[in-house]
Formats: structure tokens, C-alpha cells, sequence
């Protein structure tokens, strides 16, 4: 079963989806879409989305769910719980397409265009896009968007977009966003998918860093109907909404009504979808996956369970150390301690064979680390010999596995070789620093107890190492 997360990759190259040699600013044109890297798949008007069913049927209502609780509609500030269904509410400058590793299409802006250096975008705003109230999207609307959520949103988006010097509007309908430092490809992109779009006027006299259960003015597809703080949130489809037509869109938002009830954990949501509570579960648990889908509706046809062959990166799960941990800023000890965990044993006994070792940070993409260096790609890694590891120019990674006979014992004898390399001794039956006499030991978070049946073997392994 493979877990359905989404990354962003980030690439090296930058295109602007058409060929045009000159670098003066008068002599860009803008364009319908923006390319990371080669060329755009789709052309201008194009009329939808490949993977898109413009036949949909559309109307009635899906129940979802989503885990935890909230207690606020706007979901770009520190405080609170948000809900992350308000985002229906909200639109950005370009759309994502999903059939492309990272190219964007107009969505609020109908044109895109870049410099070759990469120092400015520039965005011009589609005549016809609308707030919900049906007030006219600005580009002093884009620009307030920006530094509102700079100022008062959470603290990421000030390191995210750290690097826009500025935000000009240059006429009625076009917003300009200057870059500084050094050339960031991705930027561009990141701007045009990623910043959400409110309306100045809506804001007025209110303050964006407090929470709210009243919800935000959008340009989204829907509205929110009904809030029930931390249990309930419904919302509707906008039937005046101006973005229904546009080629981005066909085949999306179908549904008039969709309505979000609230759990506390997964077993207890696990349990609601088998009373028929909800529509529709992505299930990222192995163990589920294997046995809790035996239920009478599932027997009698009326719950359909299918696995779903995933075409993007797949991401990843695993244990992050943290390295301000003195312990742990050592890259060696933190090698050893791999040699503890038993993939193997865990993919047989709790996984249910249904996982896949993690190899790259873009598994399951072109992007993914699966040989030595090219030529090509040496010519640029030799710069950095000395400041990274060795192994990268003689060596395929491969994580530590226990296939072979006595495979763990083995494992936990080069962790042990490692760690004493490295100043870790057993001392009374503990891992002790030689120098130092700094005991080794640690804590590890996890997000949820379903996860103590995989960190408890390692637990075990560990122990043997003192």
C-alpha cells in the first residue's frame, strides 16, 4: 500500500514554457503557464486537463472526515487550530497541473512572466476574477495578500518568502514581485501556487492574526455553510462562482455540498466510516489495510476497496534525528543507529509486506538516487569533495537490511564498531562517551500511539547497544 503523501521536488533548472532569447524587460510577453524545468505540456487555450472528466457528474454530497478538532476559519496564522477546508475558500495567482513533475497554468492570473535572471515575476490579473461578494480581484488585493500574511501569518511564510524585496502594483490589472539574493528558480513558482489571494476590503478594520470562526471572504469554488467548532464544517458550492469555466477547473469541484466531521483519532474515525458516518477513507496504515476492512458492507459490495497505483514521488516515513542534540551531530553515530532498525522483521510481522524501503528522497520518480554519478553530474559534485561524504562518489546507498542469516546480529556488531569509533563505549552495561562520561541516551516523539508497535523492536535493538 503506498502512502499517499505529495512533496514539491525541488529542480535546478528553470523555463518559462517558450523560447525567447531576449533578456529585455520590454521584450517579455506574458505567457499561459510557467514550466520548473523543459518545456509546458499544455498549450495556450488549451481546453482542460488531460486526466480531467469533463463529464462529471455533478451535484450531491460527500461526507469526509478530518482527525483532531478546531477553532479557526483562517488558516495561515500561528494561533489556533485551523481547519484546512477553509483553503476552499481561497485561490492563488496560477493552478498545478498533476500530470506534470511542476508546471503551473493561469488560475486568478491569466498571464505569467519571468526575466532570464530570474530577479522578477510578474503576474497579470484575469479582468473577470471575483470575490464571493462579487467585488473584483486587484492587483492591491495580491500585494495586501502578500504582506498581510509576511507581517501577521504564521512564521514560516517570513522564511519561505523571504527573498521577495517587494511587491509593486504597475497598472490595473498587473502585480510585480522582486526577488532578491541569489537567483531562486523555484520562487516564481512558488508565488504563483502557493500565496492565497484575500480581498483588502473584507480585512478592513479586522485583525488578521486573530482566530476566527467567521469565515473569511474567498474567490474559492465554495463557501462555508455551517461551523461547528472542532466537530463540524460544511461547505457549498458558490453557484456565481467566476472560475467555474476556466480550462484549470473543468472536471473539478463536482459535488453542491461537502461536509467534514471531526474525530479524535483514527481508530475512532476508522470506526465511523464502518458505520457508514462517511464516503470515502485514504487508509495509510498497514495493519488496517490488511484487517479491519472485513466488515459486512465491505462483504456486501457497499464499500469498495481498491489499491490505487500512485504515479508521483512517494515520499517518506521514518526518524528524524534532532541534530542540536550533541549526541547526534556526529554523522557517524547517527549511521550506526540504523543498524537498529529492522526493516525486514518489522515488513514481515507488522507492515504486512504492503511497504517498500525508502532509498531517496524522490523514490518512485526519474529524480530518484538509484546509481553512481554520471560524468555530468561528478563535473559538478567535485567542487564539494571534502564537504560531502566520500561514499557518494564509490557507492550506491543502500540502507541496512537484515535478508541474510543472523542479519540483525551482524547489523548491531557494525553499529557497535561504529559507535566505539567514535568514542562510545559500554561502561556497567551503558553506553557511555569515553571522554566525556555522557551517558547515550535519548527520547523519541511520535505523533500517534499506533506508532509505538514500530519504534518498540527498535527500542529492544537499541538496548542491545547499550
Amino acid at each position: 500500500m503506498n502512502i499517499l503523501k505529495f512533496l514539491t521536488p525541488i529542480y535546478f533548472f528553470f523555463t518559462l514554457g517558450f523560447t525567447n532569447s531576449l533578456s529585455g524587460e520590454n521584450s517579455l510577453t506574458y505567457q499561459h503557464g510557467i514550466a520548473m524545468h523543459g518545456d509546458l505540456k499544455y498549450k495556450k487555450n488549451f481546453p482542460k486537463f488531460d486526466y480531467a472528466n469533463e463529464n462529471a457528474f455533478k451535484g450531491g454530497r460527500i461526507n469526509r472526515f478530518s482527525i483532531g478538532t478546531f477553532d479557526n476559519l483562517n488558516p495561515y496564522i500561528l494561533k489556533g487550530v485551523p481547519a484546512y477546508q477553509a483553503g476552499y475558500l481561497f485561490e492563488t495567482l496560477m493552478k498545478s497541473s498533476f500530470d506534470e513533475p511542476f508546471s503551473q497554468y493561469g488560475l486568478i492570473a491569466e498571464g505569467v512572466k519571468v526575466p532570464p535572471d530570474r530577479s522578477w515575476v510578474a503576474f497579470k490579473i484575469r479582468k473577470e476574477a471575483r470575490f464571493s461578494d462579487g467585488s473584483k480581484v486587484s492587483p492591491e488585493d495580491v500585494k495586501f495578500s502578500f504582506k498581510i500574511i509576511m507581517s501577521k501569518g504564521h512564521p514560516t511564510y517570513k522564511t519561505y518568502w523571504g527573498q521577495v524585496d517587494r511587491v509593486e502594483e504597475i497598472s490595473e490589472n498587473e502585480v510585480k514581485f522582486f526577488f532578491k539574493g541569489e537567483p531562486n528558480p523555484e520562487l516564481p513558482l512558488i508565488i504563483g501556487y502557493q500565496l492565497p489571494i484575500f480581498s483588502k476590503k473584507d480585512w478592513e478594520g479586522k485583525d488578521f492574526s486573530k482566530t476566527t470562526l467567521l469565515p473569511p471572504l474567498g474567490s474559492g469554488p465554495y463557501l462555508i455553510s455551517d461551523v461547528k467548532a472542532g466537530r463540524s464544517l460544511t461547505l457549498k458550492k458558490n453557484q456565481n462562482y467566476w472560475g467555474k469555466d476556466l480550462n484549470v477547473n473543468i472536471g473539478r469541484y463536482n459535488f453542491e455540498t461537502i461536509h467534514y466531521d471531526y474525530y479524535r483519532d483514527e481508530t475512532v474515525a476508522l470506526e465511523a466510516f464502518k458505520s457508514g458516518a462517511y464516503d470515502f477513507k485514504q487508509e495509510n496504515s498497514s495493519k488496517n489495510w490488511a484487517t479491519a476492512y472485513k466488515f459486512g458492507a465491505v462483504n456486501e459490495g457497499k464499500v469498495k476497496v481498491e489499491e490505487i497505483k500512485y504515479y508521483r514521488p512517494s515520499g517518506m516515513q521514518g526518524f528524524a534525528f534532532n541534530t542540536r542534540k550533541s549526541i547526534f551531530q556526529n554523522r557517524n553515530v547517527r549511521k550506526a543507529l540504523t543498524y537498529a532498525f529492522d526493516f525486514e522483521w518489522s515488513n514481515r510481522n507488522l507492515f504486512y509486506n504492503a511497504y517498500t524501503r525508502t532509498k531517496s528522497f524522490f523514490d518512485n520518480s526519474e529524480l530518484s538516487s538509484q546509481s553512481l554519478p554520471s560524468d555530468d553530474e561528478l563535473k559538478i559534485l567535485e567542487k564539494y569533495r571534502g564537504k560531502i561524504p566520500d561514499e557518494l562518489f564509490t557507492s550506491v546507498y543502500t540502507p541496512p537490511n537484515t535478508e541474510e542469516e543472523n542479519g540483525l546480529r551482524k547489523n548491531l556488531r557494525i553499529a557497535r564498531r561504529i559507535l566505539k569509533q567514535e568514542g562510545w563505549i559500554i561502561k556497567d552495561d551503558i553506553l557511555t562517551n569515553k571522554k566525556t562520561g555522557e551517558i547515550f541516551e535519548f527520547e523519541i516523539l511520535l505523533r500517534s500511539p499506533l506508532f509505538e508497535r514500530i519504534v518498540l523492536p527498535m527500542k529492544r535493538n537499541l538496548k542491545k547497544l547499550g
